[in-house]
């Protein structure tokens, strides 16, 4: 987006995107595209994403029919040019300390120091324009039929012409929409479908990615057919004898007469079998809809919940004079959602807290493109590390992501904005929030109603003016609209202290100061502030309060927290996984900082604070982010950038009981440094007790327990016994439900033992592992689908004659590719080695990097092959079919 650019401008257009008043949620179609038919014989809906030219740049005229685009790149969709290699992309020394920072060149893969204009703030990367244009015949529809075109996502500023004819301009990149073809296609002769985009200036916080980054698709129906999310499916009563369903369906009639409907409704369970069915009837006007509401009943209905998260198909089928005229299927689950302060959050009766992590949009190492195993991996890894709850900071995620969380059964809560109209970046959305709101929120709720994973809507995070009179008066405008279009689920907004107010005069105003932003809110929350929790429910006993945003370190003693008090219904740290840009808010590095180190620690301000109020920030950490140029991932996350466990996660497997006892051992720092962890930092630990070259040296291993003591032994002998903190004082060195040795070391195995009441409840070990000897190839799945939809992660561990991984090897890896596939990505977890995701060799971090195989649509065999110098190489198959 130029910052030149006027909203009048933005506007042009938007009348072509459809609009209906009542609809569902995204997938109408996606669930099962074979399904669904405006007829028999003819889909209804197909992808749109093979076959797009693609120009990085600005290109006068490239919206015309007759321009020639043979020399632009072919590609498919979805696509970031953001992740794709610049001109130069040497290679860095792969050091594995996080707080050592080396020199790096000002251009490397896909990042720039000089080209960038969103800085650490976006990973560094490149924006700018990117055009892309596809060819197409007008396909078969009925007499009076419409095609149309749906976007699930354009990062950002987009505008649209179909041969020539401007269709309209969509800023917000997260919101899916539609432009009707119908009267712009050509008979006879081929379409042309052009789409400028525009990631000009800073408007974003974090990595956005660039360019049409999830699906396209193309929808062809008839004169009588369901608009766009046109079902909308809600559970009125339940019990384990009977459901109720409330099932409204939108029919749209184009015909010149009016037109009398049966609309026939069917639920499918998950094994295709009819569990409930329905018809109503009713006379539609012409160039008119209607609504008809359907209320089928379910018997002994199978309940979605987290713990079972079991699914309906509701089948709607369109007839007119008994004739089939469209057909449209969309994913349900049947549940009962209530939330109050006397007994938190409830499905179907059951209490559940919300065990949550915040994530971004963005792959990884794909960057922002939304291909559906991605989604599904992302949901797949923070369910394995006990998440059960995700917040989608901070903007609608894409529909497979959705589609993934319901199969999975993890709980949402679908975020619509970062900011209102006031700006964080100077071309951020804030420039369009005022004639663009209602229209975003309506895509937001209307695409996603429908999933039963979604168990809250958020209106903001952080927004500047949440509780000033304007941001108050805003609040209401969204809830009201968020109510109207689905009033089944509550409504919450992210609310931090008054960090605007302290950063301008040094003074912390009282946290009661904040009130005003709850005002209109079904669920407070709270970012950063669950110390306030009890304080608040003495004088706002019915508000219900959740931890939107909390920092690692604080784990336990947020969890504890949550976990006590009946009316704070969970937590959601920062974050669940690592991500591109907010670079090096989750570093760790050495103090003092010497003169070579790109960024001293600011220093905080002298605040006064009101009695009673507390900093939120973890006493002894570095405030905000510490790190320049070559850090470009924010590394705060439980789980790294290629989606392994870090320290962190582990000790929330204890906060969560999921384990017993787990054990780290910090990196030797250099003779008379200390370690100083960022704001939302973890210690720069590993789970290794490998340190050649540190024979008799002091290591600082830290093991985490709900213990009363912690006994630790290196080779049978004990080396110790203490007690295990439960305060967080990091100056002292000390943290939450951990215990701290200084251990000299020596080869072997160091045995950790947690004891309760002098006897032991569980043990660990770290043993030492030999040195790397070849190169193991671990795919998260062997067997693919011949669709561009599918990928391969395939880790690559540097192990031992043994077969142990070298935790801290750092090998070249070279990789070959054949067969029936293409390497889409590689990387590492390194948050500051930066290098090429697209060049077939990476470096491993930690003893670990990563290939993405993605199929290329036939049948077959793909090979990989992995080597490194010295190290036995390896080969895998994976089998398309």
């Amino acid at each position: 987006m130029s910052s030149a650019l006027s909203r009048r401008d933005a506007l042009k257009g938007i009348a072509t995107i459809a609009s209906v008043s009542v609809l569902s949620k995204s997938g109408l179609a996606e669930v099962s595209s074979a399904a669904v038919s405006h007829t028999a014989s003819e889909p209804r809906e197909k992808s749109f994403d093979e076959g797009w030219r693609f120009k990085r740049g600005d290109v006068t005229g490239a919206e015309s029919p007759t321009f020639i685009d043979a020399a632009w790149r072919k590609l498919d969709l979805p696509h970031d040019w953001s992740i794709e290699d610049l001109p130069a992309h040497p290679e860095t020394d792969g050091r594995s300390a996080l707080w050592d920072d080396t020199s790096s060149p000002t251009e490397i893969g896909p990042f720039s120091k000089i080209h960038s204009e969103g800085k650490g703030a976006t990973g560094w990367v490149v924006g700018g324009i990117g055009w892309y244009r596809k060819s197409f015949v007008t396909p078969d529809r009925p007499k009076g039929g419409r095609v149309a075109v749906r976007f699930d996502g354009v990062y950002m500023n987009a505008e649209f012409w179909i041969n020539g004819t401007k269709l309209g301009q969509h800023p917000y990149g997260y919101t899916t929409f539609e432009y009707d073809l119908t009267h712009h296609l050509r008979e006879h002769g081929e379409n042309v479908l052009a789409v400028k985009v525009n990631n000009n200036g800073r408007n974003s916080r974090w990595y956005s990615g660039s360019g049409i980054y999830r699906h396209v698709w193309l929808t062809v129906t008839g004169e009588v057919h369901v608009p766009l999310w046109g079902v909308y499916v809600v559970t009125k009563d339940t019990s384990p004898a009977a459901a109720t369903l409330t099932t409204t369906v939108q029919v749209a009639n184009a015909a010149s007469e009016a037109r009398d409907v049966k609309v026939r409704l069917r639920l499918l369970d998950a094994n295709g079998h009819a569990a409930a069915s329905t018809e109503a009837s009713q006379s539609i006007p012409s160039a008119s809809s209607a609504e008809i509401k359907l209320a089928p009943v379910v018997n002994k209905p199978r309940l979605w919940s987290p713990t079972l998260p079991n699914l309906y198909t509701a089948e709607v089928e369109i007839l007119v004079n008994d004739r089939p005229v469209d057909k449209v299927s969309t994913t349900i689950g049947i549940r009962k959602l209530e939330v109050d302060a006397s007994h938190g959050l409830r499905i179907n009766g059951d209490t559940f807290k919300l065990k949550g992590g915040c994530l971004h949009h963005d792959n990884g190492v794909l960057g922002s493109v939304t291909i559906d195993r991605a989604e599904e991996r992302r949901v797949e890894l923070m369910k394995a590390s006990g998440f059960n709850a995700i917040r989608t900071s901070h903007n609608p995620p894409s529909p497979a992501f959705l589609d993934a969380c319901d199969r999975l059964g993890i709980m949402v809560l679908d975020e619509a904005f970062d900011m209102w109209e006031a700006q964080k970046n100077p071309e951020d959305y804030h420039l369009y929030f005022k004639e663009w709101w209602q229209r975003d929120i309506d895509a937001m709720v209307l695409r996603d109603r429908n999933h039963p994973s979604i168990v809250m809507w958020s209106i903001g995070n952080e927004v500047s003016e949440r509780a000033a009179p304007e941001g108050v008066v805003i609040a209401k405008q969204l809830t009201d609209r968020l109510k109207q279009l689905d009033s089944t689920r509550p409504i919450t907004q992210a609310v931090p202290f008054a960090f605007e107010s302290m950063m301008k005069t040094g003074k912390m105003p009282p946290w009661s100061s904040q009130d005003a932003a709850f005002k209109y809110v079904d669920v407070g929350g709270y970012n950063y502030e669950w110390r306030q929790f009890e304080r608040d429910h003495a004088r706002l006993p019915e508000r219900v309060m959740v931890e939107t945003e909390s920092y690692p370190i604080q784990a336990g003693e947020v969890w504890e927290s949550v976990n006590k008090l009946p009316y704070a219904i969970g937590d959601f740290v920062w974050t669940g996984m690592d991500y591109i840009g907010e670079s090096g808010i989750g570093s760790a590095r050495l103090t003092p900082a010497p003169s070579r180190f790109p960024g001293a620690a600011p220093s905080v301000p002298a605040m006064q604070i009101p009695e009673g109020i507390e900093f939120p920030f973890p006493t002894g950490v570095v405030l905000g982010n510490t790190t320049d140029f070559p850090w470009f991932n924010s590394y705060c996350g439980d789980i790294d950038l290629i989606g392994n466990k870090k320290p962190q996660s582990y000790y929330r497997d204890v906060v969560w009981d999921r384990s017993k006892i787990e054990m780290a051992v910090l990196r030797p720092l250099p003779q008379g440094r200390k370690e100083q962890i960022s704001s939302w930092g973890w210690f720069d630990e590993l789970r290794s007790w490998t340190w050649p070259g540190q024979e008799g040296l002091p290591l600082t291993v830290r093991v985490y327990a709900k213990a009363d003591r912690v006994q630790l032994l290196l080779n049978g002998n004990e080396v110790g016994t203490t007690d295990v903190s439960f305060t967080t004082d990091l100056p002292a060195g000390k943290t939450y439900m951990t215990a701290a040795f200084t251990v000299p070391y020596a080869a072997g195995e160091l045995k950790a033992v947690a004891l309760k009441d002098g006897k032991s409840i569980a043990e660990t070990s770290l043993k030492t592992v030999g040195s790397p000897h070849r190169v193991v190839l671990h795919p998260d799945r062997s067997t693919l689908k011949r669709s561009r939809n599918d990928l391969s992660y395939v880790l690559v561990h540097i192990e031992d004659k043994d077969g142990n991984l070298v935790p801290d090897a750092v090998a070249d890896i070279s990789f070959k590719l054949s067969g029936a596939g293409e390497l889409a990505a590689v990387g590492n977890a390194n948050p500051k080695e930066m290098a090429s995701y697209r060049l077939p060799r990476r470096k491993t971090f930690q003893g670990r990097c990563l290939a993405v195989v993605r199929p290329t649509g036939a049948a077959g065999t793909i090979t990989l092959q992995a080597s490194s110098d010295d190290l036995e190489s390896a080969s895998v198959n994976i089998r398309v079919g």
